[in-house]
């Protein structure tokens, strides 16, 4: 990785798409990086398409991330990822939830869901690793959890510790209580299992 960490996160709204990149950016600042992030790219309604640019490092000028230079993306739905993976730098990761959510433009007739995203994104060369970030959240009784699944898939691969970005989930569901908490943490370790069990492919 660069001295600069260029995280995309993609998906459709309410995902939790925002909050997950509030949470990456609160453990890059706790462990003293320059920090810059966008709002939305998109619509951020309930269906709609969001994206997020995160930058982290010792000195950030710009949020905006270029084509062809994220190290990450972290894909919280598979089309969506499919349709930013060409933001990867080579070599870059995907973490991708292969759950099926197809979004209201499908629907309208707007846009063809893609027979097999994840299988396209490994045909252009792209390294992805995909998990049921859905079902994993379902299993644990709240599909909500999906986004802090997603944030325990991409642990390790930030330059800090696992434990930091941990925390930072543990603050921001502290105030709703002990039960929130304990299930954000078996979310945060689900998705950590399910990242590190499935193998990065290409085709």
């Amino acid at each position: 990785m660069s001295a600069t960490t260029n995280i995309l996160v993609c998906g459709i709204g309410g995902q939790g798409v925002m909050t997950a990149t509030e949470i990456l950016s609160e453990a890059a600042i706790a462990e003293g990086h320059d920090v810059k992030k966008t709002e939305v790219a998109g619509m951020s309604q309930r269906g709609g398409v969001v994206t997020s640019h995160l930058r982290f490092g010792a000195r950030v000028l710009s949020p905006q991330i270029a084509p062809g230079a994220a190290d990450l993306l972290l894909g919280c739905e598979a089309a969506e990822a499919l349709r930013w993976a060409h933001y990867l730098k080579p070599g870059g990761l995907a973490l991708v939830n292969d759950a099926r959510l197809v979004p209201p433009v499908v629907e309208l007739g707007l846009f063809q869901y893609p027979d097999d995203p994840i299988g396209e994104m490994r045909e252009r060369g792209v390294r992805a690793v995909s998990f049921d970030a859905a079902s994993l959240a379902e299993e644990l009784g709240d599909l909500r959890l999906g986004n802090t699944v997603m944030l325990g898939a991409i642990a390790d691969q930030l330059p800090f510790s696992a434990d930091v970005l941990l925390d930072c989930v543990v603050k921001r569901f502290a105030r709703k209580g002990e039960a929130m908490v304990e299930a954000n943490r078996l979310a945060f370790a689900a998705g950590r299992a399910a990242a590190q069990a499935a193998t990065p492919a290409t085709a």
